[in-house]
């Protein structure tokens, strides 16, 4: 069974949005899958409130107290969203419990600094038995913002899963508990091809 963390110290990176569509995709193929969100906040939970009944079932899994216990029997797939600012024993539980995690990053100099010390500590994932990938948030592939995130993860030997353009489509969806699966391909036909190589790197 597969455990996929979110995590981004640094807030308003795209961490809920990465989270809930992710977990959208493995409902829409079918899977058992369990929105375990350790913020206290519960963005993804609140947003699991809002998801229509007619939607493929994502159920959830409250673990905002830090405490990170196995899933109920029968899950196929868990997928963890986690707060701004997680650090300490909280972040090393949910280091330990994931197989793999991304770290969604915006693609200026900022939010590259921001994240700078963490993103170094997780460059020793080989020894740490996890995978690591960077998701570029809101970034147009072509723009020099792009190409310098890119090179700047590859100094750390990250790979880049990624980059995800700035939309309204996520905004709308999330507003109404979907994702980019739950809605007619036409709608989201600039989207969901970026997110092949994410969806490939997880399912290996």
């Amino acid at each position: 069974m597969p455990v996929i963390a979110i995590v981004n110290p640094k807030g308003g990176v795209g961490k809920s949005t990465v989270t809930t569509n992710l977990a959208g995709y493995f409902a829409s193929s079918g899977h058992k899958v369990m929105l375990g969100d350790t913020d206290v906040q519960q963005s993804s939970r609140t947003w699991l409130s809002l998801r229509p009944e007619n939607l493929p079932q994502i159920q959830p899994w409250d673990i905002a107290d830090g405490n990170v216990l196995k899933p109920p029997k029968g899950t196929t797939h868990v997928v963890l969203d986690t707060p701004a600012g997680l650090t300490g024993s909280k972040l090393d539980a949910v280091l330990k419990s994931a197989d793999k995690i991304i770290v969604p990053l915006q693609a200026s100099i900022f939010d590259i600094l921001a994240t700078e010390e963490f993103l170094k500590s997780l460059s020793q994932h080989k020894k740490n038995g996890y995978q690591v990938g960077i998701l570029g948030m809101r970034v147009n592939t072509r723009s020099k913002a792009a190409e310098q995130l890119e090179h700047y993860v590859d100094q750390l030997g990250l790979p880049v899963l990624g980059f995800l353009r700035d939309t309204q489509n996520y905004i709308q969806l999330a507003a109404h508990g979907a994702t980019l699966w739950d809605v007619a391909p036409s709608r989201v036909e600039k989207d969901l091809p970026q997110w092949e190589g994410i969806l490939s790197w997880v399912k290996t």
